[in-house]
């Protein structure tokens, strides 16, 4: 099968030729999935509820056309190709922050029919982290979809999160229940504010755990 033609808008202008690139449905919410580190296209396809396997796909061959993806085969005895972000795809991590920043009055209440995973919320404790102090070290947060951990600083290379409990001792353990957990995300509570009256719980004696300690 032939590679789908690029479509343009035709117009010299950055953020024109931004949206050449990225502007597809579904393209940036995969560049969310693969701050985390590199992901097997089942893992993508899992992380990406409503994704169908054709659209996935297609989507995945653009992005690696477009210079924001690399697929590798990772070697025995794992013998699976995975998908990663070029240093070009990583560079939309502000987009993505953003963005997301921009959309966080839109949350409202969850839906019934909403999807959840705990990582998604990755990004919105990132910049809650900032507001908050919590330096350049890593944070294990805890949720009841899940647990993940976050880099709190600036992420010059390398994940920005990951899935499960962090690789070694985290500068703060965060938990945080549902309801406190999207107050955050939408910009409602601030993260010293919700340990200070008891909505989330923070251990540790990093930089970050004793930020998020402050009154």
């Amino acid at each position: 099968m032939s590679p789908r033609p690029r479509r343009s808008y035709d117009q010299y202008c950055s953020a024109a030729r931004a949206l050449d690139a990225v502007g597809d449905r579904w393209t940036l919410l995969i560049v969310r999935e693969l701050l985390a580190g590199p992901r097997r296209y089942t893992d993508l396809h899992a992380d990406l509820p409503g994704v169908s396997t054709d659209v996935l796909a297609s989507r995945l061959k653009d992005m690696e056309r477009e210079g924001l993806t690399t697929r590798r085969r990772l070697p025995p005895p794992a013998a699976a190709y995975v998908y990663e972000l070029t240093e070009r795809g990583a560079g939309l991590l502000p987009v993505l922050e953003a963005l997301g920043a921009w959309g966080a009055a839109e949350l409202g209440e969850r839906r019934p029919t909403d999807a959840v995973r705990a990582h998604w919320a990755a990004l919105p404790l990132r910049r809650a982290l900032r507001q908050a102090g919590a330096g350049e070290g890593t944070v294990e947060v805890r949720l009841e979809e899940g647990t993940f951990h976050v880099r709190a600083g600036d992420a010059e290379d390398g994940p920005v999160y990951g899935d499960g409990p962090a690789p070694g001792e985290p500068d703060a353990r965060l938990t945080l229940d549902a309801g406190t957990c999207a107050a955050v995300c939408r910009g409602e509570l601030g993260l010293r504010r919700a340990v200070r009256e008891g909505r989330a719980g923070v251990t540790g004696e990093g930089t970050a755990a004793k930020a998020l300690r402050e009154p």
